[in-house]
């Protein structure tokens, strides 16, 4: 059993056992040894030991591990140890020092190179990650400015997004160098080396030093500007998702919580669940998976939130990461395979069909279509699907209702009065479809002179709602007399062809007659559409040949305006 101890390093905390932390302690006490006196050598330290902590950081598999000999050695054996590059510069100043070059190359990461930079640094970076001069970068982008606006755009958005290389390590990584003892030593000299040079040589420099500097610090300044706006905008838009994140997942939770609790309390949803759903899969679990589905994606939102707002946020680690991922797949297979499940009941249609026929006493007498409504209490403000809710029938057994019917009008071949009853509902196959069609329950009465019929069908719940409909078609022979009664208001079907083009509720309290053509011939309509209307204070629009003439009245006084070919006249009741 090894004691653990908390540690410091480059202003990360680590978890390190005793043994580890010994050994690791002489190996950086080594490398402060063998660079003492050395010029920057407070920078090299810094950047290595900030290089450890990168390490560390990147073999954690989360923030409470613990640090182990095992992880310190491979470390050491990436950074190398010191004796590996220690020269006497005095003896073997002609002998070339190990070629940091020896190492393989990391791969290259972008980043703005502000040493040698003019505005923002990106042509500079982008030399190093294409492997192409920066000059020609630079026209590039003058050119792509010039005509097409593009490259001023680019640039911009390479100066926001692109981070910088402010430190050795990120230096190193620009250039794809291996991040060690040898090149952070290296890298750090030779920033010493340029600013050497540039004081020997400042009188040959002077005056492009002035006008480079000068150029440097205006556009700097611009950055900076640029720079302070967009962080403002990101600390919006992070407290912008990090509220909308918040609030779905709180909603998400209530709607689940409350669904776990339905059979104590009446919500609405689960009744429409419940008149729609066929998969099998119960309430919970439907539930679950749209939470997860919706919460998940939502739940890295709020998290991006966090990360803008809060600079050291912790990771949530990679194995909650991948473990959320691979809920919400599983989630959305899910609800995939079910979704594709449910749309199959509605794929193909079934019907059946019931026939009879009418006897009448004389065939002059007039039939007269009727709808009788059902006694059972439903309505629309009741969850439903389409025409289709829950009801209870006089055993207070709950039932589904519809008052999706249909009358239709059609010319009769013989001289009998015929009804043909329809019905029909959808399901996953034709015949599944068409047993659904056979449970809907529909009554109609056939009487000397009267067709009377539900405006109502009912079924079964376990036949859930599959668009059930029923459709009477009355077939009328020629010189027929048939008349609408009031209660067949909203169940006139389309198509019913009538001498005056009257639409569906139209053709109700009129007489027709059955014409040759089939067309319903008006034996009581007037001859032309009505022309005035009166209100209940005696007002009235008359339109006629000779104009239009508008009649207000009141209590104590008239008005009359008259527009005709002669223009607009107005009469009140003073003149």
């Amino acid at each position: 059993m090894n004691k653990t101890v908390n540690i410091n390093l480059a202003n990360t905390l680590f978890h390190i056992d005793d043994e580890a932390y010994n050994k690791l302690r002489r190996y950086l006490d080594s490398i402060k040894r063998s660079f003492s006196g050395t010029a920057g050598s407070d920078e090299i330290i810094a950047d290595i030991e900030a290089r450890v902590a990168e390490l560390f950081l990147e073999k954690m598999e989360n923030e409470r591990q613990v640090i182990t000999q095992k992880e310190v050695d491979e470390v050491i054996n990436i950074m190398g140890q010191p004796e590996d590059y220690m020269v006497d510069e005095d003896i073997f100043e002609d002998e070339p020092k190990k070629s940091y070059s020896e190492t393989p190359r990391r791969t290259k990461k972008l980043y703005r190179d502000i040493d040698q930079k003019y505005i923002g640094g990106v042509c500079s970076g982008l030399e190093y990650y294409l492997g192409i001069d920066a000059l020609w970068i630079r026209l590039i982008f003058i050119l792509l400015g010039v005509f097409t606006g593009f490259g001023i755009i680019a640039y911009i958005l390479l100066w926001i997004l692109v981070p910088e290389a402010a430190t050795t390590s990120q230096k190193l990584d620009m250039t794809g160098e291996p991040i060690n003892i040898s090149n952070i030593e290296r890298k750090v000299k030779e920033g010493f080396d340029d600013v050497a040079d540039k004081v020997k040589n400042v009188d040959y420099e002077k005056v492009g030093n002035k006008v480079k500097s000068g150029s440097k610090t205006f556009f700097d300044t611009i950055g900076d500007i640029i720079m302070f706006f967009f962080k403002i905008i990101g600390k919006f838009i992070g407290i912008l998702l990090i509220i909308i994140g918040a609030s779905t997942l709180i909603g998400l939770f209530i709607a689940m919580f409350t669904v776990g609790i339905s059979n104590a309390v009446n919500i609405p949803g689960i009744d429409f669940y419940e008149i729609v759903g066929t998969t099998g899969a119960p309430v919970w679990l439907m539930s679950l998976l749209i939470f997860l589905a919706i919460g998940i994606p939502f739940f890295f939102l709020m998290y991006l939130g966090l990360k803008i707002l809060v600079n050291n946020l912790k990771s949530i680690g990679n194995i909650a990461k991948f473990s959320l991922l691979g809920l919400w797949l599983i989630a959305i297979g899910t609800l995939f395979a079910l979704g594709v499940r449910q749309a199959a009941e509605f794929a193909n249609v079934g019907s059946v069909n019931i026939n009879d026929e009418i006897v009448m006493e004389s065939p002059s007498d007039t039939l007269s279509i009727k709808m009788r409504g059902s006694d059972l209490e439903f309505n629309m403000d009741d969850v439903h699907f389409g025409r289709m809710r829950f009801t209870y029938d006089e055993n207070d057994n709950r039932i589904l209702i519809s008052d999706d019917v249909d009358v239709r009008i059609r010319k009769s071949d013989d001289e009998s009065v015929r009804l043909n009853i329809r019905k029909d509902s959808h399901g996953s196959t034709t015949l599944s479809a068409r047993d659904r069609a056979k449970q809907i329950n529909y009554g109609y009465e056939l009487l000397a002179g009267e067709v009377i019929l539900d405006d109502f069908l009912t079924t079964e719940t376990s036949n859930k709602a599959r668009n059930q409909e029923v459709t009477s078609t009355l077939y009328i022979p020629e010189g027929r007399v048939i008349r609408f009664e009031e209660s067949t208001r909203g169940h006139i079907g389309r198509g019913i062809k009538n001498d005056r083009d009257y639409y569906r509720s139209n053709i109700i309290g009129h007489t027709w007659i059955m014409g040759e053509d089939g067309e319903l011939k008006c034996q009581d309509c007037p001859e032309e559409l009505p022309t005035d209307e009166e209100d209940e204070e005696g007002g009235k629009i008359i339109i006629d040949e000779n104009g239009v003439n508008i009649d207000v009245k009141d209590r104590n006084d008239q008005f009359q305006m008259k527009i005709d070919e002669d223009g607009i006249q107005i009469k009140t009741g003073d003149n």
